[in-house]
């Protein structure tokens, strides 16, 4: 089992000066401390929480990792994961080309079909209706494996028609960087995960819960044709690691028999300290699990 950091929150220390190097030590830590990918969220605004408010400090998600990829050598990065309506796809290939390529070939498109209303009226992000945002990520998914690939011809979708889908340097990651798409939903998510992700990103609400999912997923691979067993399956790990880490190593174990292969987790408080302490009490153990 591989653990993931999600880097979720620029709260901690207060002082603004402060938070590229407590980022940068958190992410040193971390992959000396053995875990296997790093990644942030793709919000303007924080989300809105009992715990956490609009206000208060959030960065551009595909910059920190830039500066994530200078300080590291080993850690997938990813953004946990891209709104969809965020970047022109296009754009968004170039983007992730670029992190590919100077991060050593350790980028991970992560992406989902975003939600946040809020930040999207706030910045003038055009709100669209879900069905919408759906047929949108569809078609980025499809322009950016055409970016990837070898054909640099046109793109005519419903909502994006590029004229080339020329991408050069091509990633370095080959056929291109790992697709991930995150989020649990049945009909629609799924689905697209089925047709054209090599990974799918679930909520860690219980492992009951995700075998649910996985079952759904199963059947759409079935449906499309697509072997279940080359996705790779990951959770969003929602029980915090160091309240009680023996408890979350059995949820562990139990999400291993249901071949999820990476869970990611969040710091809660100093996140440098959060990562030194999971490096120590929970990582060694994870090893012999899966």
């Amino acid at each position: 089992m591989k653990l993931g950091l999600h880097y979720w929150n620029f709260s901690t220390p207060a002082d603004p000066a402060q938070i590229a190097p407590t980022l940068a030590e958190t992410a040193r830590v971390a992959e000396q401390a053995g875990f296997a990918s790093f990644s942030v969220m793709d919000h303007y605004f924080q989300m809105e929480t009992p715990a956490s408010a609009a206000d208060e400090p959030m960065l551009e998600g595909y910059t920190a990792l830039g500066y994530v990829a200078a300080l590291t050598e080993r850690m997938t990065l990813g953004l946990l994961v891209t709104g969809v309506m965020y970047r022109q796809p296009g754009l968004l290939a170039k983007i992730v080309t670029t992190l590919d390529v100077l991060s050593g070939g350790r980028a991970r498109l992560g992406v989902g079909a975003s939600w946040y209303e809020r930040e999207q009226r706030g910045l003038g992000v055009p709100v669209v209706p879900v069905a919408e945002r759906f047929e949108r990520l569809e078609e980025t998914l499809q322009i950016c494996k055409q970016m990837w690939s070898d054909d640099n011809g046109s793109y005519e979708g419903r909502h994006f028609q590029l004229a080339e889908t020329l991408c050069v340097p091509a990633p370095l990651t080959r056929p291109h960087p790992p697709i991930m798409i995150g989020g649990g939903g049945e009909k629609k998510t799924l689905l697209l995960v089925a047709r054209h992700a090599d990974a799918c990103n679930l909520f860690g609400s219980s492992p009951e819960d995700v075998a649910h999912k996985l079952d759904v997923l199963r059947a759409h691979c079935s449906d499309v044709g697509r072997d279940y067993d080359t996705i790779t399956k990951t959770v969003l790990a929602l029980q915090p690691p160091l309240d009680d880490p023996k408890a979350f190593l059995t949820q562990a174990e139990q999400y291993a028999r249901l071949g999820i292969t990476e869970l990611q987790t969040m710091p809660d408080g100093d996140p440098v300290s959060f990562a030194e302490r999971v490096g120590q009490d929970v990582v060694p153990h994870l090893a012999s699990i899966g």
